[in-house]
């Protein structure tokens, strides 16, 4: 039976996407699954995401097609996303309304669109408090209503010729694609929750089967690549060795040695940092070290910094001369007291009980007092870590960090 919805077409990005411009990285999934597609299937649209219908990564017939016969379309250009602002200049061109722009309320506007109406929302962290997601669902679904009965020009190609003829095609072909990206991006949505249940179970080896699954319906993607790479070298499969050797040559097609993306510098850094303790290589250990600084370096984020720290006494311990132990020493200890700096100003905020990250913005609080010779304040931090209820796997990796901090503090 056909499905005779009126489409709502997405134009977006997939997964964790950092902003170049501001160091933050944004997790658009969330905005897509708590804002967007609640929004729009609650007045009875067909929900098609853009990015699901992006194989080879450039734009196709199917997209053109999508672009021009949705009903509406909705443009999230947060992060600067690149093939989301060039998908947003073709619907302005193909349609001249039913088209809405969206983005991150800390988010600068890209190239020439600080004339265009924009919809805005708030990220706490890298995902959506729950209260914000309500507000921000609730108004969009408002706003959609509005632009979809007023049929009102919003493209700035039309408002500025308003002579111009829209372009038609005919339904050949049309429905039967629908379905098949809509049964596509359902495929893609699975496995990805799967993955990351998986991961939160601790059971990494199904994770990693969840995240390759997903990358053959999306190759190349950089945020499935980074999660197939961590879950790889977590599953010590079929040795640990092998495990950070598949994970390194999995990330490698990110080109982490010259990648701005605080993430894919965060999980190689984390692979070669495994490297040197298992096999007391100090050139992982210096590998280590740069890709965790440079991810410390662009967002200043509590989970490269930490790792940074970490990684700046295990090297003071190595080295022969007096001076480059000190400065290691040094940089260790002004790297957590940035990082207490920036994470005590999180705490004051009103929104950060919202914080889905509340569990690892203690752990660090706790690891970088420890680390700084503040006991007490470290055991306090501790116990609000515990108390979020972490996983098996969450808390042994704040044990090893703990075990680490108290032994240089």
């Amino acid at each position: 039976m056909r499905d005779n919805r009126k489409l709502c077409f997405v134009v977006m990005g997939f997964g964790k996407k950092t902003d170049f411009e501001t160091g933050r990285t944004l997790d658009l999934d969330a905005t897509y699954e708590g804002i967007i597609q609640p929004a729009v299937e609650a007045i009875g649209l067909r929900c098609i995401r853009a990015d699901e219908v992006m194989h080879s990564g450039i734009i196709d017939t199917e997209m053109y097609e999508m672009l021009l016969r949705a009903d509406l379309v909705i443009a999230d250009i947060s992060t600067g996303n690149v093939n989301a602002i060039y998908e947003l200049g073709v619907r302005h061109a193909l349609r001249p309304n039913s088209t809405l722009v969206m983005k991150e309320d800390k988010g600068r506007l890209y190239f020439d669109l600080d004339h265009v109406s924009t919809f805005q929302y708030q990220h706490l962290g890298e995902d959506i408090g729950a209260r914000e997601a309500v507000r921000a669902s609730r108004e969009l679904r408002s706003l959609i209503e509005e632009v979809l009965v007023a049929q009102q020009p919003d493209s700035p190609v039309y408002t500025y010729l308003p002579k111009l003829q829209q372009p038609q095609l005919t339904d050949d072909e049309f429905a039967e694609l629908l379905d098949e990206k809509e049964a596509e991006q359902e495929r893609l949505s699975s496995y990805m929750r799967a993955g990351e249940t998986a991961r939160e179970d601790s059971r990494h080896g199904d994770a990693v089967t969840a995240y390759m699954a997903a990358d053959q319906l999306k190759p190349n993607d950089p945020f499935i690549i980074q999660q197939l790479a961590l879950v790889t070298y977590k599953s010590k499969q079929p040795s640990e060795f092998s495990a950070l050797v598949n994970g390194l040559q999995i990330i490698s097609v990110l080109h982490p040695e010259n990648s701005n993306d605080p993430e894919t510098r965060g999980i190689t850094g984390a692979m070669h940092k495994r490297l040197w303790l298992l096999t007391g290589d100090k050139a992982q250990l210096d590998a280590a070290i740069l890709h965790y600084g440079r991810g410390f370096e662009f967002r200043r984020d509590y989970y490269n910094g930490e790792n940074l720290a970490a990684c700046y006494d295990f090297r003071s311990s190595l080295q022969t001369d007096p001076d480059e132990a000190k400065y290691d020493r040094m940089s260790a200890r002004k790297v957590r007291e940035v990082i207490l700096t920036e994470l005590d100003e999180a705490l004051a905020q009103p929104s950060f009980e919202e914080r889905p990250d509340r569990r690892w913005v203690y752990a660090s609080l706790a690891n970088c007092s420890y680390g700084i010779g503040k006991v007490e304040s470290g055991e306090g931090f501790e116990k609000k870590f515990r108390n979020e209820k972490p996983a098996q796997w969450e808390v042994e990796t704040f044990e090893l960090g703990k075990q680490h901090a108290l032994s240089v503090c």
